[in-house]
């Protein structure tokens, strides 16, 4: 979450400087529906799912837990050149933030 909240962060400070600030339910809309922030949409869906299956009120017997793990891994480690992965490179150069949040989920992701 927190990796989420750095990124969402550097990319709304960005979007800020165009079009000014933005509201809670505003970036929340940008997030869903905005072209400009629809790299972290991969990202956005894997905490969905962890978030899911966290949930105590919804108990689900068939969770992967392995899945979820290696599936945010190839996300945030792979060498692909995709989109998230390209803008991901850049916001690891421009945002220490980023930097210490990456660095926490590869602790825990080797766990």
């Amino acid at each position: 979450m927190a990796l989420h909240a750095a990124l969402l962060d550097l990319e709304r400070s960005a979007y800020e400087e165009t079009h000014g600030p933005t509201k809670p339910a505003e970036l929340l809309r940008l997030l869903l529906d905005d072209p400009r922030f629809a790299w972290l949409r991969p990202l956005s869906a894997i905490i969905a799912r962890i978030d899911e299956a966290l949930d105590p009120r919804e108990p689900t017997a068939d969770v992967d837990v392995r899945g979820l793990f290696d599936a945010a891994q190839r996300l945030l480690r792979s060498g692909d050149s995709g989109v998230f992965q390209t803008k991901y490179r850049e916001a690891l150069q421009r945002s220490p933030d980023v930097v210490m949040a990456h660095a926490d989920v590869v602790k825990l992701l080797r766990a």
